[in-house]
């Protein structure tokens, strides 16, 4: 029997990141996408609980059967397990291939990674692909490559100790990837600035814009990995908990 693969991103069903891991999901079981009708990025796990969502069937990736929803990634994955397969066992989520890398601290503002992250939660082995590359006409190549063979690996072997994989691929050729790296995850932060400006109306807005920097200094991690043109592979999850930490904070208990 075809294993069932669900698909979605935080790009919208349009984006050519995920026509191309439709492509190669295809090759791998039976495949079934839900994903954001408009872009989503930068999303996180928000989901609609203000508003009704809807979901709309669509022919845009031959011979595969597509939904549109107009909520947030996580609210794809929602519906995609409770209602559109809610009598159907998911054995892979896929989520991207995302346009931009969601390396380091991103995958917290990631809606790409946050799907993923939903579909864990519910107990599925998830994957998230991003690629290192912001621009609609990205070369996926390289990236489709290594997500057929990450995603047939976990699809064969399933996953050890986690039900989430982050993977980052380097905006290179595929001849010029060198390879795989399983990571940790880099210490790093957005340095933030709020361009202010004045609408027709005469109205004042703020525009965040900023750069993304990290002084890690160490070589065992995801950003390192990448300017060094491997792919990265950070087994994630949704425990928050500093573990480390809680020996340190008994004397709360007692105050």
């Amino acid at each position: 029997m075809k294993k069932l693969i669900l698909i979605t991103n935080d790009d919208g069903i349009t984006a050519p990141g995920i026509k191309a891991l439709v492509t190669e999901m295809q090759l791998l079981g039976e495949v079934i996408v839900v994903a954001p009708d408009s872009p989503q990025s930068g999303q996180g796990h928000a989901i609609t609980i203000n508003d009704p969502i809807r979901i709309k069937k669509v022919d845009i990736f031959n011979g595969v059967e597509a939904y549109e929803c107009t909520g947030t990634p996580a609210d794809c994955v929602k519906l995609a397990k409770n209602v559109i397969l809610k009598d159907r066992t998911i054995d892979l989520c896929v989520s991207g291939i995302n346009h931009g890398s969601n390396a380091s601290i991103n995958i917290i503002y990631s809606g790409t990674m946050s799907a993923a992250m939903e579909a864990s939660i519910e107990g599925i082995n998830s994957i998230g692909f991003s690629l290192l590359d912001f621009s609609f006409r990205a070369d996926f190549s390289g990236a489709s490559h290594y997500a057929r063979k990450i995603a047939h690996e976990v699809l064969r072997n399933g996953l050890n100790g986690c039900k989430l994989l982050n993977v980052n691929i380097p905006a290179v050729p595929l001849r010029e990837i060198k390879g795989i790296k399983i990571c940790r995850q880099a210490e790093g932060t957005w340095v933030e600035e709020f361009k202010e400006g004045i609408d027709p109306r005469g109205q004042k807005y703020y525009w965040l814009t900023g750069a993304f920097v990290t002084n890690d200094p160490l070589t065992d991690h995801d950003l390192y990995a990448l300017s060094h043109n491997y792919v990265s592979i950070v087994p994630s999850g949704h425990d928050l908990t500093k573990h480390e930490a809680l020996p340190g904070l008994i004397h709360f208990e007692k105050i």
